[in-house]
């Protein structure tokens, strides 16, 4: 499929500016050059080209947001400094497969000041002696080369992962800042048993307090008892002048 008529169909009913990855793999460039990519995918990230028998550059138009390019396996041999004009903000850049032959190629690609990662596999370039000591020498602001760091590291599959690690080291200092986990559920534990004990304290308090207060209880029973005596020494009196009264009137008689 020629490659105007492949960025046609990946636009699916869209207009180029609402685009913001396009992958056009496979499909025939025009004598070598770029075909149909107009300046009007303005808001295009990601751009893949892989495998278009491509030679030249010199066509790609201004693509400002533009931050990861594919153009491996084609036969691009030169003309580099079109994406340091182009694509000034790329961050990735991939090449291998190409007919890149020498460090004076890639010298260029030092302008592109926010490049972290380049690819020169299985290109000519590689079989120069020392080649990694030299790119990195010569390129430093990129952070891997095919694929790896200057420490062999290898690099992240994608931006998502580098994105995950992101949020994680957030999580932590989130956690750092919160303190250790514990330390709040311990607080409230002594907090609630200090509580325990101040309603102990008080209940303690109420406890003596209310013994030396009478029970009225206690006041009816010793006010019955009291009556009660009472009604019994006033019935000694009545028997003792009912007696007295029975004496004297048998000595009257």
């Amino acid at each position: 499929m020629e490659m105007k008529k492949r960025i046609t169909l990946e636009l699916r009913n869209k207009s180029p500016g609402e685009v913001a990855e396009l992958v056009l793999d496979s499909c025939r460039s025009s004598n070598g050059e770029i075909e149909g990519l107009t300046e009007n995918f303005k808001e295009l990230e990601f751009l893949s080209m892989a495998s278009i028998e491509l030679t030249s550059l010199s066509k790609l138009p201004t693509l400002t947001k533009l931050r990861k390019l594919e153009l491996s396996d084609n036969a691009i041999s030169g003309g580099l400094e079109i994406l340091v004009e182009k694509c000034p903000n790329l961050t990735y850049l991939n090449l291998s497969g190409n007919k890149i032959k020498d460090l004076g190629t890639v010298e260029v690609l030092q302008n592109l000041k926010s490049l972290k990662s380049l690819d020169l596999f299985n290109c000519e370039i590689t079989n120069l002696e020392d080649y990694r000591e030299s790119v990195f020498d010569l390129l430093p602001q990129i952070t891997y080369l095919d694929g790896f760091d200057q420490e062999d590291n290898e690099a992240p599959d994608s931006e998502e992962d580098e994105d995950v690690d992101d949020e994680e080291e957030d999580e932590d200092d989130d956690e750092e800042e919160a303190g250790p986990p514990g330390d709040s559920e311990e607080e409230e534990d002594v907090s609630d048993l200090g509580e325990e004990e101040e309603e102990e304290d008080e209940v303690g308090l109420s406890y003596l307090m209310k013994d030396d207060i009478p029970d009225e209880e206690d006041d009816e029973d010793y006010v019955g008892e009291g009556e009660e005596e009472g009604e019994a020494g006033a019935k000694g009196e009545k028997r003792k002048r009912d007696a007295e009264d029975e004496g004297e009137e048998e000595e009257d008689d």
